[in-house]
């Protein structure tokens, strides 16, 4: 996480404030540059051979005209809503960021930041989109998507902005999560914060000796760190003990091994992502 800009994905969601609100936060941790972005996903035309059914000619070359104008109207007023949401979001973080790019591009968002992720050094994204109609905590379509494809930081914002204060960082010893250290020690994000490494797992000489390891590194760079072993469910383990601790951040390895393999690599990812109050950084 050392070149590269905070790209923060903006949309009509409910969580629109927090997603700015964290892009800042982490903007300025990073002093890296901020942008904005905003995707028009690609609308299906309205199905004129559906509607126009049997009526003559004539008729039917008015209702394709009609059709055409209502198709150009809608993707005029998507894009001028979207530009309306950048300026928003832009103003809002405006003190935060002395200079935002505001982007707004055309067609998938899995695809759009492919093609921009060259230059991301963090993105920042909502838990739930615009289009998600549930009261139900849930993780959007796009964003599950974004995790499996897109090898980039991600920091999924689930509710409200605050600051974060702590780290939880889930550690088993495997490379991401020996990668998450390295990230901590280097990236100036989360310099300062106190670190607790949580190891889920049975107790054993080589467990405590990863763990050992793993927290004598971050020491020795700097942080204030607890180090516990603990048995039980990795997920509910990891949110028990966020909530016991009241965690600012939670840091996961997008993919790791032993059990923590089996949580990000099913569909646990998606529950405990839905289930988290606190936001979610996830490395590659």
């Amino acid at each position: 996480m050392s070149n590269g800009k905070v790209l923060a994905c903006i949309d009509a969601s409910p969580i629109l404030p927090a997603v700015c609100d964290y892009a800042a936060w982490a903007r300025n941790r990073l002093q890296a540059p901020l942008t904005l972005l905003h995707v028009l996903e690609d609308v299906p035309a309205l199905a004129e051979n559906e509607m126009a059914g049997n009526i003559g000619l004539g008729d039917r070359e008015f209702l394709v005209r009609e059709l055409a104008e209502l198709d150009e109207k809608r993707a005029r007023l998507l894009r001028e809503q979207g530009n309306f949401l950048l300026q928003t979001a832009a103003a809002s973080v405006a003190g935060a960021a002395e200079q935002v790019e505001c982007l707004q591009r055309h067609g998938g968002l899995a695809d759009t930041l492919s093609e921009l992720s060259g230059d991301i050094r963090l993105l920042v994204m909502g838990r739930q989109g615009s289009s998600s109609n549930s009261l139900r905590p849930q993780v959007g379509s796009h964003l599950e998507t974004v995790i499996r494809t897109l090898s980039r930081p991600i920091l999924v914002v689930p509710g409200a902005f605050r600051m974060p204060d702590s780290v939880l960082l889930a550690y088993d010893a495997g490379p991401s999560t020996r990668k998450c250290v390295d990230m901590l020690i280097n990236s100036p994000l989360l310099q300062g914060l106190p670190v607790h490494l949580l190891s889920v797992g049975a107790e054993s000489t080589t467990a405590r000796e990863t763990l050992s390891a793993a927290e004598q590194r971050l020491r020795q760079a700097g942080f204030e760190v607890t180090a516990v072993l603990r048995a039980g469910e990795v997920e509910q383990t990891l949110l028990d003990y966020a909530d016991t601790h009241d965690i600012g951040l939670l840091v996961m390895g997008a993919y790791g091994h032993s059990r923590i393999r089996q949580f990000f690599v099913g569909s646990t990812t998606t529950n405990m992502l839905a289930r988290t109050t606190r936001p979610l950084l996830l490395l590659r």
